[in-house]
């Protein structure tokens, strides 16, 4: 029987409404319309015009008979079109897919695939690799150039030809400012499709919903302490878990966005001290580069900025040069699985008493749940049991909550496996401390995350498997002062067979994406168990050394 309070208070339109962070926007370009929304070189946008550029970009969408459920890919560098691209498509109950920049054509082209991608809108920059991958894939989506006129002459790479039927301000200025935009149907709807690396076969297709945009988009206002009006310059990839959710987090704050093509030190700095940038976010190798940089490039700013970085927790040193160099570094860790960063380093006061020793194994922890996660813990993922939480005991880092994706696209065992128990499986081995905090102490996966990318070992190897002089090899991580971790590859050859470290890299750029190429090659036999399982943990062990 229904309770008291169950019968007659149903559900209606007066006081339920799907959440969304499409209504971020809506009520920032209402009550702060001329507040500046995005910085892009000379160009200034107010959130006035924001609103009404992705309206726009939603009505031509539509009239290309693009909605729900429908795949607009992007292949956009941090401008202002990738921020309207994460308005202007979920509008039309359609679902943005972000490609990785880096990537080369033929995983361009297996994700459009497996995408069924309706429109792909790529920046001029990378329309080679998208050429190259177009020819090889089965879909046939409508392509929009986007030609940004802040790529100037000073690039690091050129423009490449128009290969798209229409051009994106012209797409864009053929939409109605005043278009009537869709709420999604449901919180669950999907919102994105963000790939990761996997650590065998094809990336996997993760899939945000609605829900848990607009939940990650006030836990990031909470965790990087974002008042009215916050800053934020664009250094993390918005094709990153979607930029871990701060092309919507913005909004709520009726923040602006300072956008940033190309990460280089000296534009960073005249941000930060032109624009007044409060946050950014950033793998290592944005410290280093802050940090190691000319002091010609080098900029003095008064506010203090808040760096949020979820890679391994950084050594003493760079957080004492952060600290006299004006910024607070925020330590946070989560997955593409879990929209960008779930965990937080969470600081308490009393610890900036500690000695040295004592502050860095504090700074070690990756942290407490967000604010919008349920639940975390370490388990034993054979008993799902917790483990103690003695500091010691390894297990498996699971997720529990609303920040969680709904699932693998189109791969229905490896949802089933990731969310088994009803818990999201990470991968990840740590152990938990007796006050709550986490601690990362491996990775089950062997993925190595070099400068905030992920890099598969096995796709990696498996590129090394195609060399004709190769027997053996494993492909591990190694510290690295800028990256944070890079790959090295020990390689074992056939007998009577020779290569050379410069061939077999040469070998290795043919069939991978620059960024995952090992940095090394160390020829050494390779140890292997009885059965022939190659002990992965003695490379490791081997290649700290290196």
């Amino acid at each position: 029987m229904p309770g008291i309070f169950e019968t007659g208070l149903d559900r209606n339109a007066a006081n339920f409404q799907p959440l969304t962070p499409l209504s971020y926007l809506e009520r920032a370009a209402m009550t702060f319309p001329d507040q500046t929304a995005i910085i892009h070189g000379a160009v200034r946008t107010s959130y006035r015009d924001f609103f009404a550029r992705s309206r726009r970009l939603a009505a031509a969408l539509a009239t290309h008979g693009i909605g729900k459920g429908d795949t607009v890919s992007v292949m956009l560098s941090n401008t202002p079109a990738m921020l309207e691209a994460h308005f202007g498509v979920p509008m039309v109950k359609a679902v943005l897919h972000s490609l990785n920049t880096r990537l080369d054509a033929a995983i361009v082209a297996f994700q459009l695939d497996h995408a069924e991608t309706k429109v792909l809108i790529v920046d001029r920059e990378f329309s080679s690799v998208v050429k190259d991958a177009l020819a090889r894939t089965e879909v046939k989506p409508l392509v929009i150039d986007y030609d940004d006129p802040e790529h100037g002459a000073d690039a690091p790479h050129p423009k490449g030809e128009c290969i798209g039927a229409l051009d994106y301000e012209a797409f864009v200025a053929s939409g109605d400012p005043e278009f009537a935009w869709s709420m999604p149907d449901d919180e669950w709807d999907a919102i994105s499709l963000n790939y990761t690396s996997g650590t065998t076969g094809n990336p996997k297709g993760v899939v945000y919903h609605h829900r848990g945009a607009a939940l990650m988009a006030y836990a990031n206002t909470i965790h990087a302490g974002m008042g009215q009006h916050p800053v934020y310059l664009w250094t993390l990839p918005m094709f990153h878990c979607n930029g871990w959710c701060f092309p919507w987090t913005l909004a709520v704050q009726a923040g602006t966005h300072v956008c940033l093509r190309w990460v280089r030190a000296g534009a960073m700095y005249d941000a930060i001290a032109d624009h007044g940038v409060t946050h950014l976010c950033g793998a290592p190798v944005v410290m280093s580069s802050l940090l190691n940089a000319p002091d010609a490039e080098k900029r003095a700013f008064s506010q203090t900025v808040t760096f949020n970085t979820a890679a391994a927790p950084p050594p003493e040193a760079v957080l004492s040069g952060m600290a006299d160099a004006g910024f607070v570094v925020n330590h946070l860790y989560g997955l593409t699985e879990t929209y960008g960063p779930a965990v937080v380093n969470e600081w308490k006061r009393e610890w900036d008493a500690l000695d040295k020793g004592g502050r860095t194994s504090k700074k070690a922890r990756q942290g407490v749940r967000y604010a919008a996660l349920e639940n975390l813990t370490v388990m034993d993922p054979q008993t799902m049991d917790k483990t103690p939480a003695d500091g010691e005991t390894i297990g498996e880092v699971m997720f529990r909550g609303n920040i969680v994706m709904k699932g693998y696209l189109k791969n229905r065992q490896a949802t089933d496996e990731a969310l088994a128990g009803g818990w999201f499986h990470s991968g990840d081995l740590g152990v938990m401390h007796p006050d709550g905090y986490i601690q990362l102490k491996d990775r089950s996966k062997d993925i190595i995350i070099s400068g905030g990318e992920n890099i598969s070992s096995i796709e990696v190897e498996d590129a090394l498997y195609k060399h004709a002089a190769v027997a053996s090899c494993g492909v591990v991580a190694r510290a690295d002062d800028k990256w944070g971790e890079t790959p090295v590859a020990y390689v074992e050859l056939k007998p009577g067979k020779t290569a050379s470290e410069a061939e077999i890299l040469a070998h290795c750029r043919t069939l991978l994406a620059r960024f995952k190429c090992p940095k090394m090659v160390v020829f050494a036999e390779i140890p292997k168990t009885s059965t022939g399982k190659i002990q992965k943990f003695r490379l490791r062990e081997m290649a700290k050394s290196l």
